[in-house]
């Protein structure tokens, strides 16, 4: 199901009583999550209690007898992760959280849910409290984030051994999620790859916002996983014994991800509501809640939950400190130069000297001299990082020759063969991306990925999630303009640049030579808590810079690659990427005709951004100044530093099919072209 305003089509029919449980203990602890998600969606009078009513049962069992954490140290690294995809059912998380003892989530942030300020925004929010795993919300996204963790955790397991990591991940999902694209795509490479320590559990209901499933899904979700490789059962989701059996079976399948279907009854409880789609989401009214008190028989007032049960809830909680004690001392007794690796990446800790590898990758494309794509030179960078750092994990949605994402040593990661450190993800882009987030909230792993730059809107919303958690993820996207050519208008990038600029927090890096590529390289590795992405080239590209040294020219998102010589700065050209060659050609002419000429290379809008005004002043030159902008993309994010009168040679339409000259000669992508502009432009402003 998916989240959003209720729906006034007709209802279901009438629901049957509620089941007897077959433990009523249980059943009282399940009713804590109950009673806590509908008080709390009816006093911010919004919010979706249907789900966590309905997969209050599964929760509880999971929690009570198979989970692994400690609310007390929420974050070590061979904790179970626990992923809710349908992300709208947010208040089982924070029920589950309040319940079993994580320190920030109190009473109080569960009463005022949905408000600002608080740990208990409407989908839960990675790094708003401890114990959130991941940002969830768009549905399907969970899932993939799953099975990224689900990898990296056999990853980590292949070095380090049984001792120090095998954890599970589980995810609660619901008919949504399945309904969504991404999750064929995770459902498919999960079975691939058999991950035999993923377990789902899906909120089989039957009903969404619309109404019955069946108004818009035929599909047989059993089958469709059995036909990927998936170990599938069916239960009764309010059947607390089945549900413990069905976890115990899925954990002694090694060999394949589990899926187990729980039938359920969406808004469980509810007297008027339950098994329809007005249980769905919205406040149930203080009618409904009075029924659903007296139908289970809970006497307690709102956000009250009786002490004998708050004391069962916490018990499971504190348990988990044995076995983080246990682990912790497994831990001190292995060896201690594989101790001192595990600590390492566990605190997200790049080794020492990794930062050679830069200047060694710098000094070789300089001594080299010859051109390059920098999507080449990225992946000759990768070659002297992959040395260097061995947590990167590459991978590329079936373009690794293209994309150039696999390092030399590189080994592939295979079906039940983990030891390697390359992903080959198939064509499931958004999969990829997703999956991709999912390794990098796992810890101990540096995700990368590739694909070409127009596929970067089939991962989009991957991509603005790992942003808004700012996670170390790095997408490569390559063939980053009309400069790839024969392939044409489909796959030239023409907007794509802006609009990944638009999205806050992610540092869009277009470098525009083989040395500028390494520099982009380690000021992506250098922020463990930015999503990055890099925008390479098909077509080689000139050595611009001959400098080798430890600085890093790209750090503060642009500089003056060449000043204006012969008296004050009259043009300032801004370009990045591919483009920066033809600004260097325009300036060479205008300098030849008397024009003081400046070249601004401007790899990184957003660390541009963070400078100060003294420092963009002086890279961009007087206001009163003409600038030019070139790039092979639309204008619009180029346009605050151009200014009113500012020029701008770059695309307006789609590109077109030819070769890459020629392509970029039927645009007016030219040196001539920026050499003309840069006159009109001073033309107006004399």
């Amino acid at each position: 199901m998916s989240s959003g305003a209720t729906s006034e089509a007709t209802t279901t029919s009438p629901p049957k009583p509620v089941p007897a449980p077959r433990d009523k203990v249980l059943r009282d602890m399940a009713d804590c999550i109950r009673f806590l998600s509908m008080d709390a969606v009816q006093q911010a009078n919004s919010g979706h209690p249907g789900m966590p009513m309905g997969m209050a049962d599964i929760a509880t069992v999971l929690f009570k007898d198979f989970f692994k954490s400690d609310p007390s140290d929420p974050h070590w690294l061979d904790r179970d992760r626990f992923v809710v995809s349908n992300g709208h059912g947010s208040m089982l998380l924070y029920s589950l959280l309040y319940l079993t003892g994580y320190k920030d989530m109190t009473i109080e942030q569960i009463e005022h849910f949905r408000q600002v300020g608080y740990k208990t925004p409407g989908h839960p929010e990675y790094r708003h409290a401890d114990g959130i795993e991941t940002t969830t919300g768009p549905l399907g996204q969970g899932l993939a984030n799953s099975v990224g963790m689900a990898l990296a955790e056999r990853i980590m397991n292949a070095k380090f051994g049984d001792d120090l990591v095998n954890h599970y991940t589980y995810a609660f999902h619901g008919d949504g999620c399945l309904m969504e694209g991404i999750s064929h795509e995770a459902i498919s490479l999960a079975g691939h790859l058999k991950l035999g320590k993923l377990i789902w559990f899906f909120d089989n209901n039957s009903i969404s916002i619309d109404g019955a499933t069946s108004l818009s899904c035929s599909d047989d979700e059993t089958m469709r996983f059995r036909a990927s490789g998936w170990h599938v059962q069916e239960i009764d989701g309010h059947d607390t014994d089945a549900i413990r059996a069905a976890i115990v079976e899925a954990q002694k399948v090694t060999d394949k991800p589990s899926m187990i279907s729980c039938k359920t009854i969406i808004g469980f409880g509810f007297p008027t509501r339950a098994g329809t789609q007005k249980a769905h989401s919205d406040a149930p009214g203080p009618e409904e809640i009075a029924g659903a008190r007296k139908l289970l028989g809970w006497d307690s007032p709102p956000f009250v939950i009786p002490d004998d049960l708050l004391q069962r809830w916490r018990e499971i909680g504190a348990k988990g400190k044995a076995h983080r004690d246990a682990w912790a001392q497994r831990v001190a007794q292995a060896p201690a130069e594989l101790q001192k690796e595990f600590a390492r990446r566990n605190n997200g800790e790049l080794p020492e000297n990794w930062r050679d590898a830069i200047v060694a990758a710098k000094k070789a494309f300089v001594e080299s001299g010859k051109p390059a794509a920098s999507r080449a030179s990225s992946g000759a960078t990768l070659d002297h990082l992959f040395a260097a750092i061995p947590e990167l994990l590459g991978g590329s949605a079936d373009l690794t020759p293209s994309n150039n994402t696999k390092a030399k040593g590189q080994v592939e990661i295979k079906p039940g063969e983990y030891g390697g450190s390359y992903v080959h993800y198939g064509i499931r882009e958004h999969g990829m991306a997703a999956a991709m987030n999912g390794i990098a909230l796992h810890g101990g792993l540096i995700p990368y990925g590739g694909t070409f730059m127009t596929f970067s809107d089939y991962c989009r919303p991957a991509i603005r999630l790992a942003a808004m958690m700012e996670i170390r993820t790095i997408f490569i996207m390559t063939h980053d303009s009309i400069g790839l050519g024969e392939d044409g208008p489909t796959h030239q990038p023409i907007e794509h640049l802006s609009a990944l600029r638009a999205i806050p927090h992610l540092a869009v890096y277009r470098p525009a030579d083989p040395v500028e590529t390494a520099e982009c390289w380690e000021l992506v590795l250098d922020r463990p808590r930015q999503a990055a992405l890099l925008a390479l080239s098909r077509q080689p590209l000139p050595l611009l810079r001959t400098d080798a040294t430890t600085e890093n020219r790209c750090a503060k998102g642009a500089y003056v690659l060449h000043e204006a010589e012969g008296g004050a700065r009259k043009v300032t050209i801004i370009a990045t990427g591919s483009e920066v060659q033809l600004a260097v050609q325009a300036r060479e002419a205008l300098q030849k005709e008397g024009i003081p000429t400046a070249v601004v290379s401007m790899p990184c809008h957003l660390r541009f951004e963070e400078q100060d005004v003294a420092y963009k002043r002086a890279v961009l030159g007087p206001d009163t100044g003409a600038r030019v902008g070139v790039e092979a993309g639309v204008r619009m994010s180029l346009d605050r530093y151009l200014g009113l009168n500012g020029g701008f040679v770059g695309m307006h339409e789609f590109g077109a099919s030819g070769k890459i000259a020629d392509v970029y000669k039927k645009f007016g992508i030219t040196t001539e072209a920026v050499v003309q502009t840069a006159k009109d432009v001073l033309a107006k402003a004399s």
